[in-house]
């Protein structure tokens, strides 16, 4: 990689805090989405998760040990403002005060993200994010956590994911809170947008970028029917939120797709001048490809507007959750930012795998050194890439799959909390020590790997 080339992990809020209902912290849609019966495998929920709330100086010691450049986290929203709006919790505030600052102690750059897909429930029970007020409010508590912050943290994201909060959590009610309204999940792409650009705008001369997960789309043949269930998803799924931020305007196929479900009246004169403020960075959290074909009968599906669009099996592996690998992928994704869209400084946000063989979890090692492969290729061919975080740093609540998921590069033992890091935390380390993964490594015994 190249010199200055940013490593790090990512976490989330509600994935790992725990302490729901410690220091002034109001509810979150996933705190009512995950108490409701039937919604996450197990009844599981982040009542505790990985109680890093407690326990952040041995995770940011753990950090340290792995070598870490920067570490990507969530705040938590109802946290701060517990009602999501008006008074703020300094309690909850001075939690990220002592995290940044253990942070900053141990040479690791805080990357913060200001929303993680936990909206305090108040919002959620005045309309959400359908409605226009939630991205007004959301600049009002960006504004809030940076002025906190500004002194210490560089760097920030607004949103993470804002196609999963709007489609999962509005149209197939699989994610917080839980709807199946489909026109109300495209108000939540524009108004998480907004949100966005509003908050930019708030936090004055900073920083600021947005983290969204993309995918490589391909048609199962090249025919008419699959091409076009291919343009349609690539649509809602990539180019519905890229185009608006790095070229100030929706895709026309993609808004006559939605015709017959939202006229867009709720986009207003002037919106998409904020939405598409000049970013410092652009984050792509990328996990699988989606192999996509022709329907015969309408489904419902996250993707408004395309009901008869299928996606088969492409053959290759998978993880432990059922995605398919597929590194080419990644770098597909990174050349065709190159290439079709206005030059920014990216960074892989998010990427890794669910597996449940720890400790020696050989399979995350194969899927991060084929990926990170794929990131210096893109390098090589000119991607301004900048920075890598793998997903995840501990074990955690993987949202509707509860505990069963294991993406963590440190095994967490959900009965006594205990942290122990996995072959791939120690494989991870070596790379960032070495600078990159220049060739295939091997494990040789607890704590040495050599190159192939």
């Amino acid at each position: 990689m190249r010199p200055g080339f940013l490593w790090g992990a990512a976490t989330s809020s509600y994935q790992i805090e725990g302490a729901v209902a410690e220091d002034g912290r109001g509810p979150s849609i996933w705190d009512t989405f995950a108490a409701t019966p039937g919604k996450v495998d197990n009844g599981d929920t982040g009542e505790v998760a990985a109680d890093h709330y407690h326990r952040y100086r041995e995770d940011v010691a753990l950090m340290a040990d792995l070598g870490l450049g920067a570490y990507r986290f969530s705040v938590t929203w109802p946290r701060v403002q517990p009602h999501g709006r008006g008074a703020v919790n300094q309690r909850g505030l001075d939690f990220y005060r002592r995290l940044v600052d253990s942070l900053l102690d141990k040479g690791i750059e805080p990357w913060p993200t200001l929303y993680h897909w936990d909206l305090p429930q108040p919002l959620e029970d005045a309309g959400g994010w359908p409605e226009r007020d939630t991205a007004l409010r959301f600049a009002d508590y960006a504004a809030v956590v940076h002025d906190a912050l500004a002194d210490r943290v560089t760097r920030w994201t607004t949103l993470n994911e804002p196609w999963c909060s709007a489609f999962l959590g509005y149209a197939t009610g699989r994610h917080a809170p839980g709807r199946r309204e489909p026109a109300a999940a495209v108000r939540a792409a524009h108004h998480l947008l907004l949100g966005h650009g509003l908050a930019a705008r708030a936090m004055g001369p900073a920083e600021v970028g947005v983290a969204l997960n993309l995918t490589h789309v391909s048609p199962r043949a090249d025919t008419g029917a699959d091409l076009d269930a291919a343009r349609r998803i690539d649509g809602m799924q990539n180019r519905l939120f890229l185009d608006p931020l790095l070229r100030g305007s929706y895709p026309v196929d993609v808004l006559a797709d939605l015709a017959g479900t939202t006229a867009f009246d709720h986009v207003r004169p002037g919106d998409l001048e904020t939405v598409a403020a000049p970013l410092a960075f652009l984050g792509l959290n990328y996990y699988s490809p989606a192999l996509v074909a022709a329907g015969a009968e309408d489904r419902p599906s996250a993707y408004v507007g395309s009901p008869r669009v299928e996606f088969p099996d492409g053959g290759r592996p998978r993880t432990s959750i059922g995605w398919e690998i597929d590194a080419d992928g990644l770098l597909r994704l990174l050349l065709r930012l190159r290439d079709d869209y206005p030059p920014v400084p990216l960074y892989v946000t998010e990427n890794g795998a669910a597996f449940d063989d720890a400790p020696h979890d050989t399979a995350r090692i194969a899927y991060l050194a084929d990926h990170l492969r794929a990131c210096a290729e893109a390098i090589d061919l000119g991607v301004p890439l900048q920075g890598y975080f793998a997903w995840s740093l501990l074990d955690n609540f993987e949202w509707s799959y509860g505990y069963a998921q294991r993406f963590g590069l440190v095994h967490v033992d959900c009965a006594t909390q205990r942290r122990t890091p996995k072959d791939s935390a120690r494989w991870y380390a070596d790379v960032i020590a070495r600078g990159g993964p220049l060739g295939s490594l091997q494990r040789v015994d607890d704590h040495t790997w050599e190159r192939s």
